[in-house]
């Protein structure tokens, strides 16, 4: 039997914010990155809309870096004293996945955090609150997604909380909170969508509903991720729309190494994680083609990439995500990127062993040693093909 879990409501286009006027309850709190949601007044715009539905807000702010445990039990005392019957995330996937750990502790406050990163064992949540999520970024598909990832801030490892309790009650995907993106949060956060398309698309559960979904989303993505990066207004908002198709495909098809590799290197080499999925991808599609190339050739044929046969058209799909890097300025190999060869080579033992355990391996199309992990890595930090 296959499972499929989405928010119970998805709003989206011009003036979906406004269905926060019909909300029903007595007090919301609204979790924040940094300034930005406050200088463009889409915060000052929210908290408008709830007060016509006479619902106090309190806002939690200075979630900008990815969410740490630290951070996580400082918002929960907030949520502790302020009661509230809403928590809603407005943000990126940083903010989000904060904004639902919170939730998840708030509601319950006995769970430990090492009980809560085993996948799926989350006990019932909307005993106290409800969640909604508002994206101001289009790439982690949180507002849509069972997923929260949180790093560990005594041993600076990330850990997905994975269950469908964590899926959100309502996402509102406006493509105004979108507009001012800056150009590289929008190539990291198109990127991560990509990703997650690509990586639903071949995954171990994936499903006819997922398919759908994440071939349809990795086209739209094709269409209009350049031109979003550029600043048409138009294209950026067919890419909300579409990260967030990624995120209905990826949370219940679950994704691959791209993201395990990405999880357990990103907190360490300080870098963004659609960033670190940009730079992996094309190394974990040479991984993972062995075994399901015709899937990745299926994806290349529908975006009308070159090739005669599936291994022309799964070179084609490598050589778009490589020439999609360069033209928005992202590194192909973590080299690029800035991190020394010390740095790795004193780090790539423990993070091939952490990657390994992280739950998307085990969704991955491809089994994957920790010997295979480690060469993964080491492709990618020197550019290497990669032919095990």
């Amino acid at each position: 039997m296959n499972r499929f879990t989405i928010p119970r409501d998805i709003y989206f286009g011009e003036n979906a914010l406004d269905v926060l006027k019909t909300l029903e309850g007595t007090k919301a709190a609204l979790v924040i990155g940094g300034s930005s949601v406050k200088k463009n007044g889409n915060l000052d715009k929210i908290q408008q809309l709830l007060s016509k539905a006479n619902i106090e807000t309190k806002v939690i702010d200075g979630i900008t870096t990815e969410p740490t445990t630290q951070m996580v039990k400082k918002g929960v005392r907030i949520l502790n004293d302020f009661q509230p019957d809403w928590v809603i995330g407005i943000g990126g996937g940083s903010v989000m996945d904060a904004a639902k750990a919170m939730w998840l502790f708030y509601e319950h406050p006995e769970l430990t955090f090492e009980e809560a990163t085993r996948p799926f064992s989350l006990p019932r949540l909307r005993t106290r609150a409800k969640f909604v999520g508002i994206p101001t970024t289009s790439g982690s598909a949180s507002e849509i997604s069972n997923l929260s990832v949180i790093t560990d801030a005594e041993t600076g490892v990330k850990y997905p909380l994975a269950d469908f309790e964590l899926t959100p009650d309502m996402a509102i995907i406006d493509p105004i909170m979108v507009q001012s993106m800056p150009k590289h949060v929008t190539a990291y956060s198109g990127m991560d969508a990509i990703t997650h398309s690509i990586e639903a698309y071949v995954a171990k559960p994936r499903t006819i509903f997922t398919d759908s979904l994440a071939i349809e989303a990795a086209q739209v993505l094709k269409e209009n991720l350049l031109a979003s990066y550029h600043g048409d207004a138009k294209a950026r908002e067919q890419v909300h729309y579409a990260q967030a198709m990624a995120g209905m495909a990826f949370a219940n098809a679950v994704l691959g190494n791209v993201h395990s590799l990405s999880h357990k290197s990103g907190p360490i080499f300080n870098i963004p994680h659609g960033c670190a999925n940009a730079i992996y991808l094309p190394y974990v599609i040479q991984f993972n083609r062995t075994v399901v190339e015709e899937r990745y050739a299926a994806i290349a044929k529908r975006l009308g990439l070159n090739g005669e046969n599936n291994k022309e058209l799964v070179d084609s799909l490598i050589a778009w995500i490589r020439d999609l890097n360069n033209k928005m300025n992202i590194p192909n190999t973590l080299q690029e990127y800035g991190v020394s060869e010390e740095t790795f080579t004193a780090h790539v033992d423990e993070m091939a062993a952490n990657a390994v355990k992280d739950p998307c391996t085990s969704t991955n199309p491809r089994e994957t040693s920790v010997e295979e992990m480690k060469k993964l890595y080491i492709a990618a930090f020197y550019g290497l093909d990669v032919n095990f």
